[in-house]
């Protein structure tokens, strides 16, 4: 198997530089959705301790940053590369603050392998993986299941699903992709979600795919090859300081390739995503922190959302303390 590197994105929302620089293109504070979606929840050195713990194989670890690094972080750690918004995203759309506009340019990256996962700052690696968990060869793991989009206004996100899907009917078959790939779209590994496939296949196109936001294996031909045929519409994105309804996100790719049939199935029960907002702060917090601390999965995604000052300060030291748990040990990536 051909070596596979990491990409983090890490934004400092604290970094009066950083807030500077974006209200000079936007006053608003708030735009972009809340200005909670910069929040930094402190707890990037537990990301840290995951890789090196629990995924010792992997090649390099690709920090993609505006320009700030965190003061504990070793950047003279060899399997680091601090990779700044100039050294990949073209000129014509920097400074960015749209997280997809970093996602979109991903492949530019310099020494990126060709094989690689990309992580945001709220997904963990909470027990040990192998290789074969990200890739099977050189074909990305994923799960492959039908959805259907229920957009919201305040939802940003909600419509990149939409934007996505669009250009997926636009070179894919779903009658053909869906029979050439049978046993992977309705597979044991799928669980539950497979009876969301069942409902669906009646549609006459891809009516939307079921995301897992969880970290997602990518084949850097994709974005290159996603580049080539559909440039005009990645451009715009890419010209969009902050995010908006027209944008597509990374999910192009993902759903380019689940649709090509290029990726192997992998178990849901692999990862776990966990949302404030859509269940609450109480919840969540419970439930998150019994996941990590029993390593119910090998991987968790937390979503902040709205809360109190009280309670974001509480679900970080819930947080902290399901971490050490069993990532207490300091990672050689720290200082």
């Amino acid at each position: 198997m051909e070596k596979i590197d990491f990409v983090i994105m890490w934004v400092d929302g604290n970094d009066p530089k950083w807030q500077k620089e974006r209200s000079k293109y936007n006053p608003d504070s708030n735009a972009d959705g809340s200005i909670y979606r910069y929040r930094d929840f402190n707890l990037l050195k537990y990301w840290f301790r995951g890789v090196e713990k629990f995924a010792p194989w992997v090649n390099k670890i690709h920090f993609v940053t505006w320009g700030h690094v965190p003061d504990w972080l070793d950047t003279n750690n060899k399997k680091i590369n601090i990779v700044r918004h100039e050294d990949f995203i073209p000129k014509e759309y920097l400074p960015t603050f749209n997280a997809n506009t970093i996602e979109l340019n991903l492949h530019r990256i310099k020494n990126l392998s060709d094989n690689f996962v990309l992580f945001n700052d709220d997904v963990y690696l909470i027990k040990k993986t192998k290789k074969s968990d990200f890739f099977y060869g050189n074909i990305p793991k994923d799960l492959a299941a039908l959805n259907v989009h229920c957009p919201k206004k305040s939802l940003i996100s909600q419509y990149f699903g939409i934007n996505d899907v669009n250009i997926i009917n636009e070179h894919f078959d779903f009658k053909s992709s869906i029979k050439n790939n049978l046993l992977k779209w309705l597979n044991i590994k799928n669980g539950s979600k497979n009876f969301r496939t069942i409902c669906l296949l009646g549609c006459p196109r891809f009516p939307g795919f079921y995301q897992q936001h969880i970290a997602n294996s990518y084949n850097k031909k994709t974005l290159q090859e996603v580049w080539e045929k559909e440039r005009e519409i990645l451009h715009n994105t890419c010209l969009n300081k902050f995010r908006t309804t027209v944008d597509v996100n990374q999910w192009l790719f993902k759903e380019w390739q689940i649709a090509s049939g290029n990726f192997k199935p992998r178990s849901i029960k692999f990862g776990k995503s966990f949302y404030i907002d859509r269940d609450g702060i109480d919840k969540v917090n419970k439930k998150v922190t019994n996941y990590i601390k029993k390593q119910k999965g090998k991987i968790i995604s937390i979503n902040d959302g709205k809360m109190t000052e009280e309670d974001f300060f509480k679900i970080v030291a819930d947080l902290e303390k399901s971490f050490n748990t069993t990532l207490s040990e300091k990672s050689s990536f720290e200082k």
